[in-house]
């Protein structure tokens, strides 16, 4: 077997050894590097121009493309004869009750993003093993980084993908859940968001697949790693977070900031402002970022204004659900130094109140 997931804790250099996997790879050895964001893709495509040297064969494409240029345009004749993909229609979607060309392609011929994992899949068996053979024959191996990202007929193709000849290579952080290819998809949907974890496991027990768990964060002070493990139950069976960040500033930690300190703390730590949606945070007026924004950002502090939820959390215990969970995860996990949290009752909780 040479199938991999890597679960990778947020700040543990996920994407950096992907970059060092494909410098250690021979010259001749075709990996095809893919990814759902934008922004991750061009920052795979920096470093894998510097770092690996004169690799000729290593490619870094978007899901959606990979299964564009690799699927829908080849062989869409195989199910619609004479037809061709002409575009590429991120924002729209199918009338609810179309039926055949009609539920994939728009009236330019531009197929649906949201439909385009299902025509995909449906490729793969119309084909008889012609597509995915093709495949095999262009790359040798496929990582795919951020695959938590993936969604709906998305889990078909990493089927497709584990029982081929290539080897696939995976890495992800279940907890950091908050983006999806395709989240109205009600295809796998008992797998959505963080609920993927049990689809890797239902993988790794049927012996086609190996998780690798990386618990090691060079980001997160010791005392933030603590924290965000806490924010999952315990029946997710996540491993505890290690920190190897040494980094001492005098004010490291979580804590909490009372609303009337905000503006003092604000004045003299800088961090940045985390909130959940642009219909949060209104009560002060800050320079926000959305916590779904800040996925794959860094910063040595962050102050988080707090949906209902999250207060509910810290004030009794009570854990938020999957994405919320999620959404939080990513806000904490941003900070190296330290996260200030605006609550102005502590209930229960034990974190400590920042006084001027």
């Amino acid at each position: 077997m040479a199938n991999y997931l890597t679960l990778a804790v947020a700040g543990s250099r996920k994407t950096q050894g992907i970059v060092e996997h494909c410098a250690s790879l021979p010259h001749d050895r075709r990996a095809l590097v893919v990814t759902y964001t934008q922004t991750n893709q061009a920052e795979l495509r920096d470093r894998l121009s510097t770092y690996p040297g004169d690799h000729p064969d290593i490619r870094v494409m978007g899901w959606f493309t990979f299964l564009l240029r690799d699927f829908a345009r080849p062989f869409l004749p195989f199910i619609f004869p004479g037809k061709r993909v002409r575009g590429f229609n991120f924002e729209g979607r199918p009338h609810r009750m179309a039926k055949g060309l009609k539920r994939f392609l728009d009236l330019n011929e531009a197929v649906y993003s949201c439909e385009l994992g299902r025509l995909a899949h449906e490729l793969v068996e119309a084909s008889k093993g012609v597509l995915l053979h093709r495949i095999e024959c262009i790359y040798d191996e496929i990582l795919i980084d951020e695959v938590q990202d993936l969604s709906g007929h998305d889990w078909e193709i990493i089927d497709v993908l584990l029982n081929s000849s290539l080897d696939v290579r995976m890495v992800g952080d279940i907890r950091q859940s908050v983006l999806a290819t395709n989240p109205r998809s009600q295809m796998n949907k008992k797998y959505a968001y963080a609920e993927a974890i049990n689809w890797f496991r239902e993988r790794e027990a049927r012996g086609v697949l190996e998780i690798i768990e990386n618990a090691t964060t060079w980001r997160c002070h010791p005392d933030i790693a603590a924290f965000s493990d806490t924010i999952f139950d315990s029946s997710w069976s996540f491993p505890r977070t290690e920190s190897r960040n040494k980094t001492v500033t005098g004010h490291e930690g979580v804590f909490l900031v009372r609303h009337e300190h905000l503006d003092e703390y604000i004045a003299q730590f800088d961090p940045q402002c985390l909130r959940s949606s642009a219909n949060s945070g209104k009560d002060f007026d800050l320079d926000y970022l959305n916590f779904g924004l800040a996925k794959g950002m860094e910063y040595r502090r962050v102050l988080i204004v707090p949906t209902d939820g999250i207060v509910e959390f810290i004030q009794s215990g009570n854990h938020l659900g999957p994405k919320p969970a999620a959404n939080f995860y990513v806000a904490v996990t941003r900070a190296a130094q330290s996260v200030a949290i605006v609550l102005p009752d502590a209930g229960t909780s034990k974190l400590p109140f920042w006084e001027p």
